[in-house]
């Protein structure tokens, strides 16, 4: 349906277009914006106007202050205006007015009809309480007692209704202290726009060393576009309170972005690391933006095989669980495949890494690089460990299964444990064996020596030859 109005819109806003702007993005889906705005005020009160900020703002968060010096601003009130004009937004508000309806008939004749608009598209009607809602069509009353129904053609308003605007509009209605220019500095939080890391890391031929490129992903949806911003991005937890809802080391570097004067700059700030973009970017409405974060190369890696034959009972019982006859059995029967590196400076890295997702990329005896797998990792600090479970190794192959439960009292148990791994690999290779204990645990015999990790952890480091099987049994004794 098109729509024809008859009358035009005035300009809504007095402030110009923003001076400067600057973007502070959360990796928490918001932002800060903050803007410097000109305003030609007169003394006294009046209302002043600002368009074009973003659709998603929450009114609640927005400062205004006067950067001129010697002059005081007093904000009487401020209004959100969001009623924007639409061609549904235009006809719902003219239900009762008198519209003019043009029809093309199969001759090509037009045929124009007058009369009240009753209904509008999308209208919504509630039957009662607790009801349904209707969604209505169009509904015509004509000057000659017909009533059109959900009629096709062109709709033509003869006036537009009060308060609808073109673009989202911040109102003050404020008290100046003097006439002529004026810089405000309009700061406030808006939705719908955040950012997060993507990460690739491409490995060396023989999975010892790597090289680590980081970038950053902006998403915004906010409805506004940012014009040559000093843009910042805020990695760390940041809390908000949500409304209540109803019903080999040498040779390497590590570089911030490619080069320093243009890439991103990091600085602790509070208990949160903020990184600086050194050169202004403009970030578009509805777009996705990258922007590279860092360069690493000669990263030291480790590969890891472990068999954690209990990863998915432990994760989802805890230490709460209680061993029973009927729960030994486990889904997870893989061998899964880590990449461990340390974020340190001796290691090409040691800088902030924000949370993100890691890809972990090699090259194929082409020299054409293939895909190994992806993790997410938390933010993690300088000196700390990432730990990348990449996926599960396809030529070695675990068992794992229980072979007795004896019931000692009614808060003590014993069970025996078998646990098989294979290596159909034509190299030798290392597999960390992990399982679990809950409550007051004990071995009492093992047919290898463990290695305990925590209260509630403990290993079988094992090395396997070409088409070697070795078979692990233990007996442990829980109380509780």
């Amino acid at each position: 349906m098109v729509f024809l109005a008859a009358a035009s819109i005035g300009a809504l806003a007095l402030a110009g277009a923003p001076k400067s702007v600057e973007l502070t993005v959360y990796n928490a889906n918001f932002a800060l914006v903050k803007e410097v705005r000109s305003f030609n005020l007169r003394a006294g009160r009046q209302e002043v106007r600002v368009e074009d900020v973003a659709s998603y703002i929450d009114p609640t968060s927005v400062s205004f202050k006067s950067l001129t010096p010697g002059s005081s601003i007093d904000i009487l009130e401020q209004n959100y205006q969001y009623d924007l004009l639409s061609t549904q937004s235009i006809l719902l508000k003219s239900i009762g007015k008198r519209v003019r309806l043009r029809q093309q008939l199969q001759n090509g004749d037009v045929v124009v009809t007058e009369g009240i608009l009753l209904s509008a598209p999308g209208q919504v009607v509630s039957t009662g309480a607790g009801a349904s809602r209707v969604y209505t069509g169009m509904v015509v009353e004509t000057d000659d007692g017909r009533y059109v129904l959900n009629p096709t053609g062109t709709v033509e308003v003869l006036e537009i209704p009060e308060g609808l605007i073109s673009k989202p509009t911040l109102m003050w209605n404020l008290l100046a202290g003097r006439s002529g220019a004026y810089d405000i500095e309009l700061a406030y939080l808006t939705n719908q726009i955040g950012w997060s890391a993507d990460y690739v890391l491409t490995l060396n031929e023989d999975d010892t060393m790597a090289d680590l490129n980081g970038w950053v992903t902006i998403n915004n949806k906010s409805g506004a576009t940012y014009e040559n911003a000093s843009l910042k991005l805020i990695a760390g937890d940041v809390r908000r309170v949500q409304p209540r809802a109803r019903g080999g080391f040498g040779g390497g570097r590590l570089e911030m972005a490619a080069a320093a004067d243009l890439g991103f700059a990091e600085e602790t700030l509070f208990e949160y690391h903020l990184y600086t973009l050194q050169r202004p970017a403009t970030v578009r409405n509805n777009e996705t933006k990258q922007i590279s974060l860092l360069s690493a190369s000669d990263v030291a890696v480790e590969k890891e095989l472990i068999f954690e034959g209990q990863r998915s009972m432990w994760r989802s019982r805890g230490v709460s669980y209680r061993p029973g006859q009927g729960y030994a059995t486990d889904l997870n029967v893989k061998i899964n495949v880590i990449i461990v590196l340390r974020n340190s400076k001796e290691n090409n890295l040691g800088i902030p890494l924000p949370k993100g997702k890691v890809r972990v990329y090699k090259r194929d005896s082409a020299g054409q690089v293939q895909m190994l797998g992806e993790d997410q990792i938390d933010h993690t600090s300088r000196e700390e460990k990432l730990r990348l479970w990449i996926g599960n190794a396809f030529d070695v192959v675990g068992e794992r299964k229980r072979l007795s439960f004896r019931k000692i009292s009614n808060t003590v148990v014993q069970e025996a444990f078998e646990i098989k791994v294979r290596n159909r690999k034509t190299k030798s290779v290392a597999v960390r064996v992990i399982e679990h204990g809950w409550g007051d645990w004990e071995i009492l015999s093992e047919t290898m020596p463990g290695k305990k990790l925590d209260s509630n952890t403990f290993e079988y480091a094992i090395t396997l030859q070409p088409d070697e099987e070795k078979v692990i049994t233990y007996t442990i004794q829980t109380r509780w």
